[in-house]
């Protein structure tokens, strides 16, 4: 049996480890939690004949590296990703558990991206007990890519040294197709400080640090340019020492997201000007990134290897374009190696990062498919 055939006779065995993965809670700081997703991935490659690796984080939890033999290594390594941390609180999973309705799967994670690392070891399996694969079939789980992979990501620029192509399946579009360009993001921390004080006998001597800080984020938030790409939102804001006190310090978390590498440099420029800037006399602040994307910029070699996939899926039963999302990924740290890289090679979902989160599970054999017949077909396209 080849690894195609195989590979039409396992829906039922992914939902299965679908569910199991998806009913263990996972959010970016539950590392407990990401250790035992990537544990239930790693029983299942062990069970398939795929030889695995546990990469220890000290934070955030541990890369899983798996690995198949096969092909011409002087090619470089074919490289599969993902990452198993979601969005979600601890308990999220008892209140919302993995669930099918009408060939709908639901579930914190069912697809962004829970279901593409099932569809990546299927793959993996699928290749392993066929005798291997047409290059060395690399595979990075990864748990932190929610946060912006300040652990993971340089696990994964590692990993991807000599890499001959990346595919990360992260989910199919809503339109079902793939992904050839994506926004960059920056995450950081603007912290500042003022002084305390008593706010009704000594109101005066205080220095609000909140006050600066809401002052800051106004102008934060007028950066934005949506004809040009870019973006700022600060989306958390924390500050002070009790409700009678002139708030000595406050903090706020900022995403910044951009197109081309010449605007991360601008915008970030620009951000610094407003963080170095006091409108409070007598607060300070500083700046902190904390997590970064980097932008997926279309180029030859996604051009080429996404026409190698859109014959895979034809092949396999259905069709995919190439689409541009504002939305960041770690195919742009790949991508900004200049190795030809594909996302949202996963099955199809909607709704992730919300209660509506879902996957549609007759997409999964046939996605699987489609990514075994690139994975074969990268010679003869030249890749």
């Amino acid at each position: 049996m080849n690894a195609l055939d195989w590979l039409a006779s396992q829906q039922d065995a992914m939902i299965a480890l679908l569910r199991e993965a998806v009913e263990i809670d996972s959010g970016t700081y539950d590392k407990p939690g990401n250790d035992a997703v990537g544990a239930v991935y790693q029983r299942f490659l062990a069970s398939h004949g795929v030889a695995t690796e546990v990469m220890p984080q000290p934070r955030f939890g541990d890369t899983l590296v798996a690995r198949v033999p096969g092909g011409d290594a002087g090619k470089g390594h074919i490289m599969l990703m993902g990452h198993r941390d979601t969005v979600y609180p601890k308990g999220e999973c008892a209140r919302r558990p993995f669930t099918i309705t009408d060939g709908i799967a639901y579930g914190p994670g069912v697809s962004d991206m829970k279901a593409g690392l099932v569809l990546n070891s299927f793959v993996l399996a699928a290749f392993a007990q066929c005798n291997g694969a047409p290059g060395p079939l690399l595979a990075a789980y990864t748990a932190d890519e929610e946060i912006g992979s300040p652990e993971g990501g340089p696990m994964i620029e590692k990993l991807a040294q000599g890499a001959r192509v990346v595919l990360n399946a992260e989910p199919a579009r809503a339109s079902g197709n793939v992904v050839t360009g994506r926004r960059g993001g920056v995450f950081s921390m603007l912290r500042v400080t003022g002084k305390a004080a008593h706010s009704g006998s000594r109101i005066n001597e205080g220095i609000s640090a909140i006050e600066e800080l809401a002052q800051k984020i106004i102008r934060i938030h007028a950066l934005r340019d949506d004809g040009a790409g870019i973006s700022f939102n600060v989306g958390l804001v924390r500050g002070g020492q009790s409700v009678n006190s002139v708030a000595p310090w406050a903090e706020c978390e900022i995403d910044m997201r951009y197109r081309s590498y010449d605007q991360r440099e601008s915008g970030l420029s620009a951000l610094r000007a407003v963080v170095a800037e006091s409108f409070v006399p007598g607060t300070s602040a500083t700046l902190e990134i904390k997590g970064e994307f980097k932008a997926m910029v279309p180029d030859a070699g996604i051009e080429k290897l996404l026409a190698l996939h859109q014959r895979s899926a034809v092949a396999s039963g259905f069709s995919v374009e190439g689409e541009y999302t504002l939305g960041c990924a770690d195919s742009g740290l790949t991508a900004a190696m200049g190795i030809p890289t594909l996302c949202a090679t996963g099955p199809q979902g909607f709704a992730g990062h919300s209660l509506d989160e879902r996957l549609v599970l007759n997409t999964l054999v046939p996605r699987a498919q489609a990514l075994a017949r690139t994975i074969m077909g990268l010679a003869e396209a030249g890749l």
